[in-house]
């Protein structure tokens, strides 16, 4: 009887350690940093995801955004040499290759220099926990940048505050080994009829609206992009047909370009690419450098 009862006991201790450890979730990644440059925020398991083959371009095929680049990629590699730098907003335009520049400027600072420097995207849905992914990147000696591709924040969503703590807020600051690049499509990151109704309903509402804004005003850098003309638009078919060897006479080249940019609504570098796509995809041929 004593030893039914002891099985049974055990049995029981054993359902409720299994229960705690679901509870509990999976245990904390250990991070490779070796594996990759290039990795992905999974806070669910305190885990950087490394990203073997990112999706990026050729940072001389981004065309016509020439001073932003410029700017970018100097605050980058003053950074990657361990010299002082800023957080960086890219805003404007949809399709103008901001998240594209981010990802080309960091593969040709991390290519130019002796310093590892890595790249972690967050998404959107996990901002709230980057003091989780701070505690990690501090006590790390590489030198990481953090990127929020596509960041802005709705209605009642109060996240914006832990990407504010997290900037440069608190009382230890964010870490020197860590730099801040966001994309968006808005300048102040924040919907303006929700600015509109802070400012309604508080009692001071000008403190209100300085509220929301200080969010943006933590990047030091502010770099926008803007729609780009029929010459721009034309310089990024060229220069992508260039690089791929695209065997179709410059004349005709622009004609279809145009064309496409017409029935898209407008041009971009994303339309340009699109493009691109369809013209080697009829001509079967693979996009890769020849």
């Amino acid at each position: 009887m004593t030893e039914e009862l002891n099985q049974r006991l055990l049995a029981e201790v054993s359902r409720l350690a299994d229960a705690l450890e679901r509870l509990a979730g999976p245990p904390p990644a250990a991070n490779d940093w070796s594996s990759a440059d290039c990795f992905v925020w999974v806070p669910a398991n305190l885990r950087l995801q490394p990203v073997p083959r990112p999706n990026r371009v050729a940072l001389s095929l981004i065309r016509g955004v020439d001073h932003v680049r410029d700017i970018l990629h100097e605050n980058t590699l003053r950074f990657a040499e361990g010299y002082p730098a800023n957080n960086v907003l890219l805003w404007g335009a949809r399709g103008m290759g901001k998240s594209s520049l981010v990802k080309a400027v960091h593969e040709d600072v991390r290519a130019s220099t002796d310093t590892p420097l890595k790249l972690v995207e967050v998404h959107r849905e996990d901002i709230a926990s980057l003091p989780l992914l701070l505690d990690i990147l501090k006590a790390s000696d590489q030198r990481v940048i953090i990127f929020c591709d596509d960041l802005s924040f709705d209605h009642d969503d109060t996240a914006y505050k832990s990407l504010k703590a997290a900037l440069d807020g608190g009382i230890e600051g964010r870490p020197d080994n860590v730099l801040f690049y966001a994309t968006s499509n808005r300048r102040h990151l924040l919907p303006r009829h929700m600015m509109e109704n802070e400012q309604s309903t508080a009692i001071n509402p000008s403190e209100a609206v300085e509220e929301k804004v200080s969010l943006s005003d933590r990047f030091g850098l502010w770099l926008g992009f803007h729609k780009c003309s029929q010459d721009d638009y034309l310089t990024m078919i060229d220069g992508y047909a260039d690089y791929f060897r695209l065997p179709l006479e410059r004349e005709a080249l622009h004609h279809e370009a145009l064309e496409w940019a017409t029935t898209r609504g407008g041009r971009s570098g994303r339309v340009a690419w699109q493009y691109i796509q369809d013209l080697a995809g009829r001509l079967r041929l693979p996009l890769e450098r020849r």
